[in-house]
């Protein structure tokens, strides 16, 4: 998805990434032995999904992507990216958040209501120590709530802390799903294995495995130390995930669930 005529990134980006095109991407899935993937759309291009779009269209039997819209959106729209493969909606909440501790649940109940019918999800980019209340300011939402990153909590925080046990009651409760992605961002080790990651991905497991999911999170945008490598990133998972069981649901039926794929 090189930034050229055909896909621009937006003015007020804060960072130009190296290109990250499909073929790479796919490379990239067959030596990790991956079929399916999910393409979120980065904020290099606001809310213009024309290269989602496009990279959608390239597999859209094994590919899924979740956009990023204007609130105002006309339904007709979504009904359009739906049958483009699209199957939730992001949500910086991370940027876009008015002060600590704010959520723009306005927005997000409303955006909810609309894209339930489709069976949708919203997927937040949300630091959850931040939000103490999380659990109770989005149980209203007609939708499944998505967080990436282990709740974006960095590891200097301990599990008690109070956004993360938050965070925990959702996902406990089935009213959650959380990504096992980017231990890099929340450790305060600049390299694998990550140890201090560890216990924040077990309690997750340990609070409901049917609501885990794993990414890539490639291309690793932001990264200011050492570039992880995608091969030690999936081994991470079988190291805090032993059971084969509990591997299957997150690799495989977790995500064809909430992003609709059919099993054949």
């Amino acid at each position: 998805m090189r930034a050229n005529r055909y896909f621009p990134y937006v003015n007020n980006r804060i960072y130009t990434p190296p290109d990250a095109l499909i073929p790479n991407y796919t490379a990239l899935l067959n030596v990790l032995g991956i079929q399916r993937a999910i393409l979120v759309q980065p904020s290099i291009y606001g809310n213009d999904n024309s290269a989602l779009l496009h990279a959608l269209a390239t597999n859209p039997k094994d590919f899924r992507g979740v956009g990023v819209v204007d609130p105002i959106i006309s339904d007709n729209a979504l009904i359009d990216m739906h049958s483009k493969g699209v199957r939730g909606l992001r949500f910086n909440v991370v940027d876009l958040a008015k002060k600590k501790g704010e959520l723009p649940f306005a927005v997000l109940k409303d955006l909810s209501k609309r894209v339930a019918p489709l069976n949708w999800h919203l997927e937040l980019l949300v630091h959850a120590n931040e939000f103490p209340e999380m659990a109770q300011n989005l149980g209203q939402l007609h939708t499944p709530i998505v967080l990436g990153h282990l709740g974006y909590v960095s590891a200097e925080h301990t599990l008690k802390n109070r956004g993360f046990q938050n965070l925990l009651s959702m996902v406990r409760a089935g009213h959650a799903w959380v990504k096992l992605t980017g231990p890099y961002r929340i450790s305060q080790s600049p390299t694998p294995p990550y140890h201090d990651v560890t216990p924040f991905a077990q309690a997750l497991l340990n609070a409901n495995p049917n609501r885990l999911l794993w990414g890539t999170d490639w291309p690793h945008v932001m990264v200011k130390g050492e570039m992880p490598n995608d091969a030690t990133l999936l081994n991470l998972l079988f190291d805090w995930i032993p059971n084969p069981a509990d591997q299957e649901k997150i690799f495989v039926k977790n995500p064809a669930t909430l992003y609709g794929f059919v099993e054949e």
